[in-house]
């Protein structure tokens, strides 16, 4: 009876339980809230992983780019204890734990960095649900020895280049590059540099007086002197039949000898001083003297041009030896640099090897406008040399064509305005620089060293 009665009650009590709903709603929500509060928690978390996974791959990016500069010539032991130097030095996200980098070379198919990085990220939510950590990771791989570059430096040497310390600092600006260039090779050729003062001409020097690609037309006309020569003959006059002597005297000119000239080359003629094509023995008959490279004995020639080469000290050398004359001519300048990259009377552009891709690039500097060149003294027919905004014709245009890079930066500390013709002529906005102090020069020269760093690395 008393077993009966306690089941009866059992079975009473489930049947309230099955049927009760006080509370239901309460425990409900708080039951649909916690997979709420974990996707919410779980979202903060990876949001803030992901932002230290940014910041790791960014540091290992810069890692391998630093790396590239030392890997060929280090063991694996310091390639990856330098790995690490780095990585912490840029790694600024000190709540990740368990950090490892590791750092590979090889040189199969081109030389090669790869920097892989890992660490922990700690989480904030995501604990309640059994995850203490989210593991992030990274990878940087820095390619070179595929990629070489070449350079040319159009310098302006002209007399405004005195004036508010801008020789000054162009030395100092062209020698830091030179620094910068250095640095991005490897090894001797990957990176080649010619430099080209100008003024009003260039300068191929004197010692090529007796090259065939030199036209002598103008200078013989315009250096020599007049000589007399006087002529005598004897007749015989008169009934006494005597000799008398009858003399004629006549002046001429004598071009001077050609070992005298100073080495100044002016424009060829039109339209070859547009080009780089380069003079032919042929070139010298007397129907066709327009590839020929007009000799010019100008009073204010630049230092002599300095064709590709990697001769650190000797390039530097050259930049101490700049001085400022003479009126400005930019297209002589321009169409000079161009020539050193493809080589042709007195440069030589070093043969290129199949196995390497090649950047070329020009980096034109000029404080002024154009003033003066073989065919003109006034600003717009020499721009429209340069560049004809008309018809997009000239030499830069030529230049661009070739797959040739322009850098060109105006110094403008005397109110000119702002050069439109070398805006043209700059391969892209982000590659024109008009300052207005020359101490300015050094940073905007050390952007592009940084610039053709890169090109020389790529990632």
């Amino acid at each position: 009876m008393r077993q009966t009665s306690m089941l009866s009650r059992f079975r009473q009590l489930v049947r309230e339980f099955r049927t009760a709903d006080a509370g239901n709603i309460a425990i409900t929500f708080a039951l649909a809230t916690l997979p709420v509060i974990g996707g919410v928690g779980a979202a903060v978390d990876y949001s803030h992983a992901n932002s230290v996974k940014a910041a790791l791959q960014s540091a290992l990016d810069s890692t391998a780019l630093m790396l590239a500069k030392e890997a060929a010539t280090e063991d694996s032991a310091t390639l990856n204890a330098n790995a690490l130097k780095y990585f912490q030095a840029l790694f600024t996200r000190p709540e990740a734990r368990n950090i490892t980098v590791t750092a590979t070379y090889t040189s199969t198919g081109g030389s090669q960095v790869v920097v892989n990085g890992a660490a922990d990220v700690p989480t904030s939510f995501m604990g309640i649900m059994g995850y203490n950590n989210i593991n992030v990771k990274g990878t940087s791989t820095t390619k070179w020895g595929t990629s070489r570059l070449r350079v040319a430096l159009a310098l302006d040497n002209t007399g405004s280049m005195a004036q508010d310390g801008k020789m000054t600092a162009l030395k100092t600006a062209t020698k830091n590059l030179l620094t910068q260039l250095k640095g991005a090779a490897v090894n001797n050729g990957d990176v080649y540099v010619s430099i080209i003062p100008f003024s009003k001409d260039v300068n191929v020097g004197s010692s090529n007086y007796n090259a065939s690609w030199i036209d002598w037309t103008d200078w013989d006309d315009d250096n020599g002197h007049d000589a007399t020569t006087t002529t005598c003959t004897t007749q015989a006059t008169g009934k006494s039949g005597k000799a008398k002597k009858k003399c004629t005297t006549s002046t001429s000119w004598v071009p001077d000898n050609h070992n005298t000239w100073n080495g100044c080359i002016t424009d060829r003629d039109r339209d070859y001083d547009q080009t780089v094509t380069v003079p032919t023995v042929s070139s010298k008959a007397s129907d066709n003297p327009t590839l020929l490279w007009p000799a010019e004995q100008y009073d204010y020639c630049p230092v002599q041009m300095m064709g590709l080469n990697y001769n650190w000290t000797a390039m530097n050398s050259l930049v101490d030896q700049m001085y400022p004359n003479g009126n400005t001519n930019q297209p002589i300048g321009l169409v000079w640099a161009w020539q050193s990259l493809v080589g042709g009377g007195p440069l030589t552009a070093p043969a290129k090897d199949s196995n390497y891709q090649y950047q070329e690039v020009i980096v034109l500097m000029s404080d002024g406008l154009n003033t003066e060149d073989r065919f003109y003294q006034t600003q717009i027919p020499i721009d429209n040399r340069m560049y004809n905004t008309g018809n997009g014709s000239g030499t830069c245009a030529n230049i661009k064509a070739a797959g040739i890079t322009i850098y060109a930066i105006q110094v403008n500390t005397g109110g000119d305005p702002t050069s439109t013709l070398m805006q043209n002529c700059a391969s892209g906005s982000d590659k024109f620089w008009m300052i207005t102090s020359a101490n300015d020069l050094i940073g905007v020269f050390n952007t592009i060293g940084t610039n053709l760093a890169k090109l020389r690395v790529a990632r």
